[in-house]
């Protein structure tokens, strides 16, 4: 691939611009006590603000995320339905312990997969989660092995799973890291609608009664178990997942949207009642800090056009001017400081062919481009022609017979057709030149003879008359003789 860089300052749309404002790149984020965070524009995927985004730590319940989106992926690929019953297995309660969260599921119980899955992600089940994993795996060990293989295909480098529900001080992923496992999870329908869910009731069972599930997020109901430290709902939040052990603080993933910003925030490492160091969980107040920062400074500004030009390339036998003008497919509107003053920004242009061939059909993607500004970097977003660039078919014939002669093959036969020309020319000749020969030659004889028959004729012309000599005819036969024999018999 070619890469192309590109130069250039314009004025940045800004919406609010103040002689006294801050530098807006030098915006800070505010205070956190999280170890580890990452916030996220979901609307084009990249990071606003982060802190120690790739250190790893242990995840929690955050573990869970993974858990649930394999179990959504596998009705998707008709493994199971969501009303298919499933009855809990001996290993339900495999690694844990009597303070861990669960929803007291015995061995035998049976629910519909989607109780369970609910159980899991709205409670934060650690029991549902065993029974899903050895319901679509065979083995909670088997389950495990299925999440480290999809992590490894989300390009989660950095992160490690030994349960299914987070308990394990093994297991371990870096905020940036659960963020995009969480914008992955999202895409699908099912896990989106539980991550939303604030409430859920699993009906009576053969082992136990009616429960009531609640939402351990405290960002979006008052009634969660978390409530009882503070009032920490927060009006723009669409859904959140907990997750907490002594070894991981306190850990929140969540989302939040207010007008056109939707936001991911995932913070670890929090301190709270339970790791002594804080009265309160510190997840819930770190989450709605960055949310209100980003809500009250950023907005979206179209920083390129569709229409505008990018850059243009040169493109072989294309008719015209042999060019295919490159631009954005769609407006970049990116999430900037709302108060940003004028700035520079760099276009880093890879191109995906070294050359290009016409014909070349409209919205064709021929490159990409990053966006740099400040030092922060945008994309890549894909670039395309926006109209069709057309063959010349004349200079491409042309083209075409010209490198057809001058392949080595054919200029070799060329030259071996060439010589046997030239050695048949030199027969024709020789032959022609043997035969009026052979003409001239014939000619001659024939004077030759012609000249002596003229000559005998004269000879004979000049010679005199004699008489010819007597010649004895019938009349001269003597008869007598012939009758004188016929007598005497």
């Amino acid at each position: 691939m070619k890469k192309i860089r590109i130069f250039t300052f314009f004025i940045l749309l800004c919406l609010l611009l103040t002689a006294a404002a801050p530098p807006a790149w030098a915006l800070e984020p505010p205070e956190m006590t999280a170890r580890a965070w990452i916030l996220v524009d979901l609307n084009t995927g990249e990071v606003v603000a982060e802190h120690n985004a790739d250190e790893q730590r242990s995840p929690a319940s955050l573990t869970k995320i993974m858990t649930g989106l394999l179990a959504v992926e596998a009705v998707e690929n008709g493994e199971i339905a969501m009303e298919d019953i499933v009855t809990a297995g001996m290993d339900c309660q495999n690694g844990m312990d009597s303070s861990s969260s669960n929803v007291s599921i015995v061995a035998g119980e049976q629910m519909r997969y989607q109780d369970f899955f609910y159980c899991a992600m709205l409670a934060s089940a650690n029991d549902a989660c065993n029974v899903l994993g050895s319901r679509l795996s065979g083995s909670i060990g088997g389950f495990v092995e299925r999440m480290n293989a999809r992590a490894s295909e989300l390009g989660l480098e950095h992160t490690h799973f030994e349960d299914p529900h987070g308990l394990s001080y093994n297991n371990v992923t870096t905020a940036r890291e659960l963020s995009r496992l969480l914008q992955e999870a999202l895409r699908h329908e099912a896990f989106a609608a539980a991550f939303t869910s604030t409430t859920y009731t699993v009906e009576k069972t053969n082992a136990n009664e009616k429960r009531e599930l609640k939402s351990t997020d405290a960002l979006t109901t008052r009634d969660s178990y978390y409530s009882q430290y503070g009032d920490y709902y927060y009006e723009y939040a669409l859904g959140g997942k907990t997750g907490f052990t002594k070894a991981a603080g306190y850990c929140l993933a969540s989302v939040a949207e207010k007008d056109d910003l939707k936001l991911l925030a995932v913070v670890m490492g929090c301190p709270g009642p339970l790791t002594g160091d804080s009265k309160e969980p510190e997840n819930f107040r770190d989450t709605i800090r960055l949310y209100d920062w980003a809500f009250a400074n950023f907005a979206y500004g179209t920083v390129l056009s569709s229409s505008e030009i990018i850059t243009r390339v040169p493109v072989e036998d294309a008719d015209g001017e042999g060019y295919a003008s490159l631009r954005c497919h769609e407006d970049l509107r990116l999430l900037l400081p709302a108060d940003a003053p004028p700035e520079s920004r760099r276009l880093e242009i890879t191109l995906l062919e070294e050359r290009f061939t016409a014909p070349i059909p409209a919205g064709t993607i021929l490159g990409s481009l990053t966006l740099h500004i400040n030092g922060q970097s945008f994309g890549p977003y894909e670039l395309v022609n926006m109209t069709e660039v057309k063959l010349a078919k004349k200079q491409y014939i042309l083209k075409q017979v010209n490198a057809f002669f001058a392949r080595r093959a054919v200029r070799v036969v060329l030259a071996v057709l060439a010589v046997i020309l030239v050695l048949y020319l030199a027969l024709v000749m020789r032959y022609r030149a043997l035969r009026r020969r052979h003409l001239r030659e014939q000619r001659r004889a024939e004077q030759r003879r012609k000249a002596a028959r003229e000559a005998q004729q004269r000879r004979q012309a000049e010679q005199p008359v004699q008489a010819p000599p007597a010649v004895s005819g019938v009349d001269d036969i003597d008869l007598s003789r012939f009758f004188e024999d016929e007598a005497n018999k």
